[in-house]
């Protein structure tokens, strides 16, 4: 009875700190829920304050600049026309330095173009010589200047879209009107400076046409028929794409249902009002920041919370462990079944294994043709050597006769490694790589094509690296790489008068062995490397050696590409892990495996 008591106790004492617990961190996610909106909403104000600040002081800006630029060109006119050239020009009729006059001027006082009118209104000079002989007579910037005696300003919309700001003055010589200049403000120059990430500004003549905007779409439109605007390219949308709609303050306009800031400057300009339009994109990215340290603080504490509540599940598992001695039966039969799954699982290894030694099998058979272009290589080379030796018989030679025949019996050699290197495909299981030099690897494969590059009197060159190059691999199957490599420079070199071979070996994160010939490059690098694919004349080869080359490399965990020239041919390139280096101890275990 005393013993049931205690499990009971035990249990009570479970809820209860269970329940305690859920309480916990309901409250805890409740504060920071709280925590994280006040914080949203004060920081949301401010920084969205400090948005209008500056938004307040650019559009300020932005205005001063705009009537400066519109003043400093307002007393050219006034200038030019009491200049004694142009006057003079226009009573003799001679214009032939009033142009380059008007050029010198542009220049320095920065505006758009100087143009200057005979009382007909046509054009007799200007910087911009494309405009000389226009008619101008009935343009309202001419007619009202003729009329009035002081500076006359215009804006004229141009039929290819935008405006163009005028400042024109009529010209008189003892009373006598004898034409009128003319100067065109470049205000596109502040527009460009306008032109920001979060912003979009306009300018509105007294009418409320806009007349000067960053979103060219705006021009000649009013502000509410600018804000309807639905193209997906235009400025502002570009710009507030990624703006969310949750700020503390109310938003002063909607642009395609996105809220912006607006603000209104009135110039002391003809009525003109200049706005801009400020998303609240940085408020958000400043108020995303901060909450998102108040986040991983509640996270960290929900962790915590967590892990003790883990700990203390944990303890209570372990008494309710000993209070199930039901389970055990349950248990031994579980531990009956695991066993029986782990017999399954190694019966079915020993077929997987089977099946993978019959796949080998069937393999050998599809590489007979393989074998057969392999062994072609140091037959060809043992006939040379052959015909070579029976040559120096002849000429009483025979010491260097031995010498062919110790590299034929080399040769011998190789072929018996070949036919070893299938025997060992043929067993389960593979060899362990050793430590191979790619130096000493590629110096023994130009050996054996020596007779081979001496019959064709192909130039070779040889760049190889001060440290050595070693690799992780078989060095009968990267000789056997090399040889192929070799071997296909030559066949691409056959047309050419002067075959030359580039051998480049370097040794860095991997070895890398690249072979470069200047043949006539290759056709389809896409079929290269597939099996029986060959551009050679029928006969010189069955198109494996590259497959077979490939495969090698990749078993050696390298790679092989090819690409073609900048300057022509073909460039072959071969590399393979260095020993000591992750990738290469990764497929140093892959191969083992």
């Amino acid at each position: 009875m005393t013993g049931m008591s205690n499990k009971r106790n035990d249990r009570k004492t479970t809820v209860s700190v269970s329940w305690k617990a859920r309480v916990a961190i309901g409250l805890l996610m409740a504060l920071a829920v709280i925590t994280i909106s006040i914080t949203n909403r004060l920081l949301t104000d401010r920084f969205t304050e400090s948005t209008r600040n500056r938004a307040e002081l650019r559009i300020a800006l932005y205005s001063g600049n705009l009537l400066a630029e519109l003043r400093q060109n307002a007393i050219v006119p006034q200038l030019l026309a009491r200049d004694p050239t142009l006057i003079g020009a226009l009573n003799s009729a001679d214009y032939t330095l009033s142009t380059q006059r008007l050029i010198s001027f542009v220049e320095e006082i920065g505006a758009a173009s100087l143009m200057l009118y005979d009382v007909d209104g046509r054009t007799v000079a200007a910087t911009d010589r494309n405009r000389l002989g226009s008619s101008h007579r009935s343009a309202p910037y001419f007619v009202d200047a003729i009329r009035s005696n002081a500076t006359i300003f215009t804006t004229v919309q141009r039929e290819e879209g935008g405006y163009t700001f005028t400042y024109s003055r009529r010209i008189q010589d003892a009373g006598t009107t004898l034409g009128v200049i003319a100067v065109e403000v470049d205000l596109q120059k502040l527009v460009r400076h306008w032109a920001g990430i979060t912003e979009a500004v306009i300018v509105m003549n007294s009418a409320g046409e806009i007349i000067l905007t960053t979103s060219p779409r705006w021009r000649g439109l009013s502000e509410p028929e600018a804000l309807a605007d639905h193209d997906p390219q235009s400025a502002i949308e570009r710009a507030i794409k990624a703006t969310t709609d949750w700020t503390a303050l109310p938003p002063d306009a909607y642009i395609q249902g996105e809220a912006v800031m607006r603000l209104e400057n009135k110039l002391s300009f003809r009525g003109w009002r200049m706005v801009s339009f400020t998303t609240y994109q940085s408020v958000r990215e400043k108020v995303n920041g901060f909450l998102a340290l108040e986040v991983m603080g509640f996270a960290i504490l929900l962790a915590l919370a967590f892990y003790y509540l883990s700990r203390r599940t944990a303890g209570r598992l372990a008494i309710f462990a000993r209070e199930s001695a039901e389970l055990r039966a349950l248990n031994a039969a579980l531990q009956r079944e695991i066993a029986e799954r782990k017999r399954v699982q190694e019966t079915l290894a020993v077929a997987e294994q089977t099946l993978e030694q019959s796949s080998k099998l069937a393999a050998l058979g599809e590489m007979s043709a393989a074998v057969s272009h392999e062994l072609n290589q140091p037959l060809a080379a043992m006939k040379t050597y052959l015909a070579g030796a029976r040559l120096l018989l002849r000429r009483n030679r025979p010491e260097e006769a031995l010498s062919s025949f110790g590299r034929i019996d080399d040769l011998i050699e190789r072929m018996g490694a070949i036919t070893r290197q299938l025997k060992s495909y043929a067993r389960k299981g593979q060899e362990a790589f050793s430590p191979v030099d790619m130096g000493a690897a590629l110096n023994s494969s130009l050996s054996m094509m020596e007779p081979q590059l001496r019959q064709r009197q192909v130039q070779i060159s040889r760049i190889l690296p001060d440290e050595t190059a070693l690799v992780m691999g078989d060095r009968m199957r990267i000789e056997q790489v090399m040889v192929n490599l070799l071997r296909n420079a030559l066949d691409a070199t056959k047309s050419v008068r002067n075959p030359q071979v580039d051998i480049i070996l370097s040794a860095g994160e991997t070895g890398t062995l690249t072979v470069r010939d200047n043949g006539p490059g290759i056709e389809d690098l896409d079929a290269l490397f597939e099996p029986f694919y060959t551009t050679k004349q029928a006969g010189d080869g069955v198109g494996l050696g590259l497959a077979i080359s490939s495969g090698i490399v990749n078993d050696l965990g390298g790679r092989l590409t090819a690409r073609n020239g900048q300057s022509g041919g073909a460039v072959f390139e071969m590399q393979l892990p260095i020993t000591g280096s992750e990738s290469g101890a990764e497929d140093k275990m892959e191969a083992a495996e």
